[in-house]
């Protein structure tokens, strides 16, 4: 069914108004398109979002409830409620419908099996990978950007220092005022790769992280942890590097702290088993592999001893 402009459809509403308050009949024809738009919209309506969409219409309908002084006119006061909730009545059963679906129902993009290319309203682009999907408010862009995504996409966000772009994602969201930035999803697994611009990453019980090109946020698939890995590529050999500029842990086991640690620093470390459980709430920005177990073992009251590239850590 083509949808109709506002107008059109203002028009109408208020037609079939006209006759429930006249006592006319209803067309055939009007008939026909009520049914049209019940049969269009009931199946995908949110019980919810249709409460909040009345609510909204009683609310802007409250003022017709005080009687009006009309200088030279009389109104029958009680003729004039009668009108008020024909028009509410009409409004809840096909304009409430219609209200929803046209100004309230998010817009919901999904890429199925390939990539798929999404303008937004703003002049920002996304590209969602096979599987994701965005999540767009009828009210963006509004003086935040705000979007939903689930799974991978890369986004290219129109720049306003005024208006912040953010992208709430699972457990944890991207904040930013135009760049060029990708988000990964995959189980426990969060990434952030920023390409040009500046970004700002928030998750559930770690710091905000600022990120700069060639910078990569990520949890290593761990809740509660993040980190910013920095990438280089030599000149001559066109080899790439990676850097851990940033590791923080709140409330994390002892265990995961070990993987990740062993896993970025290319390094083993040797523990009692019997303290693997034990959280550990830790920060290790900007230290050197030496300096990180030193504070990892003073943290656990345990010494270090160290062969080559394994350290042990013992009472």
């Amino acid at each position: 069914m083509k949808s109709l402009k506002y107008k059109n459809v203002e028009a109408f509403v208020f037609r079939l108004w006209q006759r429930e308050v006249s006592g006319e009949t209803i067309s055939q024809k009007e008939t026909e398109v009520l049914e049209k738009w019940k049969a269009h919209v009931e199946n995908d309506l949110d019980k919810t979002h249709i409460k909040e969409s009345r609510e909204r219409i009683l609310f802007a309908l409250e003022p017709y409830f005080v009687e009006p002084t009309i200088a030279n006119h009389k109104i029958s006061f009680k003729k004039y409620i009668y009108q008020a909730a024909a028009v509410i009545i009409l409004l809840l059963s096909l304009g409430g419908i219609f209200t929803y679906n046209t100004f309230f129902k998010p817009d919901v993009y999904v890429a199925d099996s390939r990539n798929k290319k999404i303008h937004l309203a703003d002049g920002s682009l996304v590209n969602l990978f096979p599987g994701a999907e965005l999540t767009v408010e009828k009210s963006f862009p509004a003086d935040t950007r705000v979007v939903a995504l689930k799974g991978d996409a890369i986004f290219s966000v129109a720049k306003s220092k005024k208006h912040p772009f953010i992208v709430n994602a699972d457990g944890f969201s991207t904040k930013v005022l135009g760049t060029v930035f990708k988000i990964s999803q995959s189980g426990n697994d969060k990434t952030v790769d920023l390409y040009e611009g500046k970004v700002a990453v928030s998750s559930t019980g770690v710091p905000v992280f600022f990120l700069k090109p060639h910078q990569k946020w990520t949890n290593f698939g761990i809740p509660r942890t993040a980190a910013i890995i920095s990438f280089s590529t030599e000149k001559n050999s066109g080899k790439k590097h990676s850097t851990l500029l940033s590791l923080s842990f709140n409330d994390v086991s002892l265990k995961e702290v070990i993987e990740v640690l062993q896993k970025n620093h290319d390094i083993n470390i040797k523990y009692p088993k019997e303290v693997s459980d034990k959280k550990i709430t830790a920060d290790f920005t900007g230290g050197t592999t030496d300096e990180n177990i030193e504070a990892l073992a003073f943290i656990l009251g345990l010494q270090v001893e160290k062969d080559n590239q394994t350290y042990i850590l013992k009472k």
